[in-house]
């Protein structure tokens, strides 16, 4: 597997731990009774600042780690895996790790910058890929 596959399977696997991190207490909060419901009317309560966060945060990650895979795919269908993709695909990695505590704990501007690292990291990719 290349460094960039690697880095994108952690980053799903970080999808799948910010899922829970924000599962459990929104299930506390909101009471099972409505988040196994259809979800047809809005909850009787707001999420508090945190989940709602952490809910925020892995919404963007999805976002993020679509046009990520993107990236990685071209890299590694193209066979253009080189050192300066490897830091890139590491650096969106490092990137999204920070950016949840970032944004869990409000951390303004910080939140911005290192969603940028990892926006621009992804950037990287693709542009290597063409060249």
């Amino acid at each position: 597997m290349t460094p960039e596959l690697t880095a994108l399977t952690l980053a799903a696997l970080l999808q799948a731990v910010q899922f829970i991190l924000f599962a459990i207490p929104a299930n506390l909060e909101l009471t099972p009774t409505y988040t196994t419901s259809p979800r047809d009317l809005p909850p009787s309560r707001p999420l508090t600042k945190t989940t709602a966060r952490l809910q925020r945060a892995l919404n963007n990650h999805f976002e993020s780690l679509i046009l990520f895979t993107i990236a990685v795919l071209v890299v590694t269908l193209g066979n253009q895996s080189t050192a300066t993709t490897q830091t890139a695909a590491y650096a969106y990695l490092a990137a999204r790790l920070a950016y949840l505590p970032a944004y869990a704990f409000g951390w303004a501007p910080w939140r911005s910058a290192i969603w940028a690292i990892g926006f621009f990291a992804t950037l990287t990719l693709l542009v290597a890929a063409l060249l």
